[in-house]
């Protein structure tokens, strides 16, 4: 399909579209973040997409997460991201891990990648992804939600971001408490797939030391320096 990237032409110069299909993107969750960054990914042109998660797709995903349907309950959504990036874009090579990350195989999971993608909904996996970023080195877009609010922030090695952001549990459950509609993930997702492409490219501002809060309900959005 030759056309396929045409509408990236302008955006990114045709160096840069080359580029895209040598880059192998790891995505730690493929529920609510995960399933909209893994689209996007795909359709961008990323060659290589790692998607890693350890659940199977239930009723209550069927609000918010891109990748499930009625008929998907029950499946895995690693599995799900694969064939799903293989009805949309066959060019991309995506490769379903089905299995929490953890201190004993996150070297295994990760290395090999260019940059990672936290798309994760618990503190205590997001603590440990990025300690083995840090260890391997890695660039790390991290991202969440909760009800109207999301936040986005990009860490490269040495940052120490997330030790900065949580400080412990205090944000545990927080996604339950104030639910999750359709709007947030799509719209944090969408940010920490510009941030991956900006990285990847070596283009633009990111939000390396710094949070971007989005506050959908009062439509205020802010950058802090961390």
């Amino acid at each position: 399909m030759g056309n396929r990237y045409q509408r990236n032409m302008n955006t990114f110069s045709p160096e840069e579209n080359a580029k895209f299909k040598g880059f192998h993107v790891c995505v730690i969750g493929c529920g609510g973040l995960g399933g909209y960054v893994i689209e996007m990914l795909g359709r961008l042109g990323i060659g290589f997409i790692t998607a890693v998660d350890g659940d199977v797709f239930d009723e209550t995903n069927l609000n918010r997460q891109l990748l499930s349907s009625e008929k998907l309950i029950g499946k895995e959504k690693a599995h799900v991201a694969r064939a799903r990036m293989g009805e949309v874009n066959s060019e991309v090579e995506v490769t379903a891990i089905v299995g929490i990350l953890n201190e004993d195989n996150y070297r295994e999971i990760l290395k090999g990648h260019d940059i990672v993608v936290d798309a994760l909904d618990n503190m205590s996996s997001r603590k440990i992804l990025a300690y083995g970023c840090e260890k391997l080195k890695m660039p790390l877009v991290h991202g969440a939600i909760a009800g109207w609010y999301g936040q986005v922030s990009t860490i490269m090695p040495g940052d120490n971001t997330m030790d900065r952001l949580y400080h412990g549990d205090e944000n545990k459950g927080i996604e339950v408490e104030l639910g999750n509609p359709a709007f947030t993930p799509a719209l944090v997702a969408a940010v920490q797939v510009a941030e991956v492409t900006k990285v990847l490219l070596g283009k633009g501002n990111i939000l390396q030391n710094k949070l971007l809060t989005l506050d959908l309900l009062n439509h205020e959005y802010e950058i802090f320096k961390i």
